[in-house]
């Protein structure tokens, strides 16, 4: 097992990060993850997904630790494979709910804007796309998925500052819908899903792929320029000696 579990009942596919303390992701997570979805896609007794975290942390985002041993082409191999899966989870046939248990950063945080609906747990919890902090650009399709949630202007806001937004603060812009104490997190989201499924999902991937399709459409244009550039950047001596210092606890 890398990390990512799946657990159907009512049809609804539960879909769990469990990878060490944070849930970072890595190649093979992210593989599995991807793997995971044709699956349920498949899957005629599913109808959504649901996704969320173990713990305190839905994700930290890049195992940034584990990636510092990677070459630059080995580190563009997984960009392809992780922005490979995000455009596919954006785009999902079915409908995708990211129930946000704890902390959802970078990474993480792209994830949870691929889904159709996001709550978030009450509390401490902060989201963030926070990867200029630390010298880091983000992927186009990054830029993509996060306008297409809350528009350009904020988009603009969220990306520059770098800001980790409490669950108020995100659900003002629209970074998240809705905020659940922890004990009915699970819960409410079910019953989002369950909302879902009650729909002709037939007519629910259409007009999926009518709303979000320019979006991939500009994604897939732009993305390898993108990746290349991600890299770049992530290999620069500045970003390099940030990089160094972020440590993962497991």
């Amino acid at each position: 097992m890398h990390g990512v579990s799946v657990i159907k009942e009512d049809g609804i596919a539960t879909v769990l990060l469990s990878r060490g303390k944070v849930n970072a992701l890595n190649e093979p997570l992210v593989e599995q993850f991807y793997d995971n979805l044709v699956n349920i896609e498949k899957d005629e007794t599913i109808g959504a997904i649901l996704l969320t975290g173990k713990g305190k942390f839905f994700s930290f985002g890049f195992d940034v630790p584990e990636f510092l041993a990677y070459s630059r082409d080995e580190f563009e191999r997984f960009l392809r494979k992780f922005t490979d899966l995000y455009r596919y989870l954006f785009l999902y046939p079915k409908p995708t709910v990211a129930a946000l248990n704890g902390h959802t950063i970078a990474g993480g945080c792209m994830i949870a804007t691929a889904c159709d609906h996001r709550l978030m747990v009450s509390g401490k919890a902060k989201i963030s796309l926070n990867e200029i902090s630390f010298g880091a650009s983000v992927t186009a399709g990054a830029v993509e998925m996060l306008t297409y949630c809350i528009g350009h202007r904020k988009a603009q806001d969220v990306l520059f500052s770098g800001a980790m937004f409490t669950p108020e603060e995100a659900c003002q812009i629209g970074l998240i819908d809705q905020i659940i104490e922890e004990d009915k997190l699970l819960e409410a989201s079910k019953l989002i899903a369950q909302d879902y499924i009650n729909k002709d999902l037939v007519a629910f991937a259409s007009i999926k792929k009518w709303l979000k399709g320019p979006a991939v459409e500009r994604m897939q244009q732009r993305e390898a320029d993108s990746i290349k550039e991600f890299a770049r950047i992530w290999y620069s001596e500045n970003t390099w000696k940030n990089l160094q210092a972020i440590v993962i606890r497991d």
